[in-house]
């Protein structure tokens, strides 16, 4: 009996379909053409690699599990997978094509009118045009029911106050889509790039994410027109729905950052010799090479799963909730493990565990800290909200 695959210790690859197997692999092999060469320089620029944006849209990787509209139509489990082999490269491509598929394309495809449908999603799944969205203030990111940008409505249209923070996206954007209070009930509004009193200012200084735009959004009497509200979005629950499908595309983007630096450091232990033998037959190393192996089997059965639920139209959130919070979690100790192995050469950018392990530091962070799905599950196990 041959030993386990190290990389796929319960063939969880034999759980896959065809079709399945045939995206990972398409994608995996364009994410090592296409940007696995490049992404070192843009993330010491500090800067997405915007000319990317048509080519990952004609691979069908924005908005890939959306139907019609010109969008690939994928199952879900595809769709993370796709989500895994972008992240294997950089968190900062696995965001891009996360905000733009679930952040922007999804409220177009649930709230938005059928024109609104028509204009926007065949250009967002081709790349053609980007959009982002504006959910999160300065001073509220966990509690986003207590924003305070306004929505006022007036002769032709609405004229939007406010300021958003932390918008991946936002500078390059063509279209975003903003959440505002009017008359105290949350709801979505489209905003093009020139409208007046709209700007987006880059965000600089990041030690993480530098490959992914990070802006603000200022709006100052920001006028839109009667058509630019999203029809059917009312109340919190439409932008946390969001979230809900970006976080289900971040529990398997971490995975791929995980196999990426298991895959790296477990290579380079076994060709690093210290005292006479390569360092992969020490104890302490394999310890942690046991740990990694373990962490990402249990990612990869939990997400398949997962996935499962969700094209069975029995996914909840919580379940998401669980898959975030320990998919980051696991992904970043992981990525630590890998660049302890590396020793002193795991903070040479010619290697990818420290840049995967800053990125995770956000990750971890955005779309729900580590402490709110903490909460979420445990209002799931008693019942009690301890955030209210």
């Amino acid at each position: 009996m041959p030993s386990p695959d190290v990389y796929d210790f319960f063939d969880y690859n034999g759980l896959l379909n065809d079709e399945e197997r045939q995206v990972r692999d398409g994608v995996r092999e364009f994410v090592q053409a296409e940007i696995q060469p490049i992404i070192r320089d843009y993330y010491r620029k500090g800067e997405f690699p915007r000319h990317l944006a048509e080519p990952i849209g004609e691979m069908g990787l924005l908005g890939a599990n959306l139907h019609g509209y010109e969008c690939p139509g994928l199952n879900n489990v595809a769709y993370g997978l796709l989500m895994a082999e972008l992240e294997y490269c950089d968190s900062g491509i696995r965001s891009f094509a996360s905000v733009q598929g679930s952040l922007v394309m999804y409220p177009i495809f649930t709230f938005g009118s059928e024109k609104q449908k028509q204009k926007y999603l065949p250009r967002l799944a081709a790349g053609q045009i980007i959009g982002c969205f504006g959910l999160t203030e300065p001073d509220y990111g966990s509690d986003p029911g207590g924003m305070t940008t306004r929505a006022e409505k007036v002769s032709g249209g609405y004229k939007l106050n406010g300021r958003k923070m932390w918008i991946t996206n936002a500078s390059l954007a063509d279209i975003a889509v903003v959440w505002a209070k009017l008359d105290g009930v949350v709801r979505g509004f489209l905003v093009e790039k020139g409208t007046p009193g709209f700007v987006a200012k880059p965000m600089h200084g990041k030690l993480s994410l530098r490959a992914s735009d990070t802006s603000e959004i200022l709006m100052d009497d920001c006028l839109v027109p009667e058509n630019a509200i999203l029809p059917d979005s009312e109340g919190l629950k439409s932008p946390l729905s969001c979230l809900t499908q970006a976080r289900y595309g971040i529990a398997w983007g971490v995975m791929g950052a995980a196999l990426a630096c298991f895959h790296e450091s477990l290579e380079y232990a076994k060709g690093r010799i210290m005292f006479n033998k390569p360092i992969a037959g020490f104890q302490l190393t394999q310890n942690k090479f046991a740990y990694m192996m373990s962490e990402i089997t249990k990612m990869q059965l939990l997400l398949l799963q997962l996935g499962r639920l969700k094209d069975a139209g029995k996914m909840h959130h919580a379940q998401v909730s669980m898959a975030k919070r320990n998919n980051c979690q696991h992904a970043l100790e992981i990525a630590r493990m890998g660049r302890e192995i590396l020793g002193a050469n795991g903070i040479m950018d010619d290697y990818v565990c420290m840049r995967h392990a800053a990125n995770l530091e956000t990750v971890k962070t955005y779309e729900g800290t580590h402490e709110i799905h903490t909460l979420v599950l445990g209002q799931s196990a008693t019942g009690i909200a301890a955030y209210k």
